[in-house]
């Protein structure tokens, strides 16, 4: 079973211009991706970045990276990612059978992740996988200027609370079929859980590369 990783990586960025290739760590933003996909040969050396960005193509091809020109059409605002992974499987030559994305606003990953992951995914037998951590928060809801609990009940103990995940964006796998049918995620979808402060790490704004730097200054790929 052939598989392809896929790094998309558009130019458009409101809230921080260029962040894909804004340094972190002495690197780019979208080189912590490419260089974490490269560990992973033993499950596949086909990696694409898709990209209207010229700055990432090159920085791409430095690490000997194939690009695949993203067109207009699916670069914008409103564009999906599902939208450039589809345009790669029907662009490239080879079939696979599936797809690892790899987000490059989530660019610091425990070091095994990839391989303990994909080794779940094929295990189960599934269709999708997705990477998520537990939410130990209390949440709740204003209306009308009042608060309202929703995860929780007003005085509940945070250690009492229902596990609840949340998405957290460092890894998803996908059944090819999946993806030239519009979607990532399906019915038969596996949670791979993962609780290291690499989770916390989405990259949006300037803070958050500020906190970034931080956790990768701080914190053991491991």
């Amino acid at each position: 079973m052939k598989t392809v990783i896929i790094i998309p990586a558009r130019k458009g960025s409101k809230r921080l211009p260029k962040k894909n290739v804004l340094d972190l760590g002495g690197i780019p933003l979208i080189a912590h991706s490419i260089m974490y996909a490269q560990q992973f040969s033993s499950i596949t050396t086909d990696i694409y970045v898709t990209t209207d960005d010229e700055a990432v193509k090159l920085i791409a091809e430095n690490y000997n990276i194939n690009v695949i020109e993203r067109p207009k059409t699916i670069a914008g605002d409103n564009a999906t990612t599902v939208s450039a992974l589809k345009h790669v499987l029907e662009t490239v030559k080879d079939t696979y059978e599936q797809v690892i994305l790899l987000q490059p606003t989530s660019p610091l990953r425990p070091k095994h992740l990839l391989s303990k992951a994909f080794k779940m995914f094929i295990e189960k037998g599934c269709d999708s996988l997705m990477t998520v951590s537990e939410n130990d928060k209390k949440l709740g809801k204003i209306k009308g200027g009042n608060f309202e609990p929703f995860t929780y009940k007003m005085g509940q103990r945070s250690q009492d609370l229902e596990p609840l995940y949340y998405e957290n964006g460092l890894l998803y796998i996908a059944k090819t079929n999946l993806i030239l049918n519009n979607k990532i995620l399906s019915d038969n979808n596996v949670p791979f859980v993962i609780d290291h402060p690499y989770m916390t790490v989405d990259i949006d704004t300037k803070e958050d590369l500020l906190y970034a730097e931080f956790i990768l200054n701080n914190y053991k790929n491991e």
